[in-house]
């Protein structure tokens, strides 16, 4: 049960595979939870959207990660620009680069990133590449950072799942 002393959590990418599955979890272990959506409509059908407080954010802007990150604990950073075109790398970085001194400006406990899974190699696709770089600025912004590492992760709604999905 949640208490005002429970420790509050932001989530980036609520709508997406993993943080729209993270987010009852930390609710079901108590956790007061914040979910930060560029469009906060795409979670509202959410089973959890009653049970947490919901602003509207996006990584590319300082100010609203100010107010997303204000009183936050703990914050899940799980937000990538694979969608974005040719220039994916570049808003990556700046996404990370702006999260990480807002989250340090807001005094957060930790960050947790969930990156790719990679050899240590400079020889990466420009998609682990970029993971890898976001990782990297977390771990040197001098918040306390885990860096996750997953391999592809494949589940019934997930992109993967689906591109897998079409190919049959």
């Amino acid at each position: 049960m949640e208490t005002s002393t429970s420790p509050l959590i932001l989530v980036t990418g609520a709508a997406g595979y993993i943080g729209g599955r993270l987010v009852p979890q930390l609710l079901e272990k108590g956790y007061r939870v914040r979910v930060m959506a560029r469009t906060p409509r795409h979670l509202e059908n959410r089973e959890w959207i009653h049970d947490v407080e919901v602003v509207q954010g996006d990584a590319a802007n300082s100010e609203s990660l100010m107010a997303a990150l204000k009183d936050v604990d703990v914050a899940y950073y799980l937000i990538h620009a694979l969608g974005a075109g040719v220039e994916f790398e570049t808003l990556d970085r700046t996404n990370a680069e702006n999260f990480a001194t807002a989250a340090r400006l807001c005094n957060i406990k930790r960050i947790i990133y969930l990156g790719g899974l990679h050899p240590d190699s400079e020889d990466l696709s420009p998609h682990l590449n970029s993971r890898k770089e976001v990782g990297d600025i977390f771990l040197s912004s001098g918040v306390p950072t885990t860096v996750l590492k997953a391999a592809i992760i494949l589940g019934s709604g997930s992109l993967s799942f689906e591109m897998l999905r079409y190919l049959t």
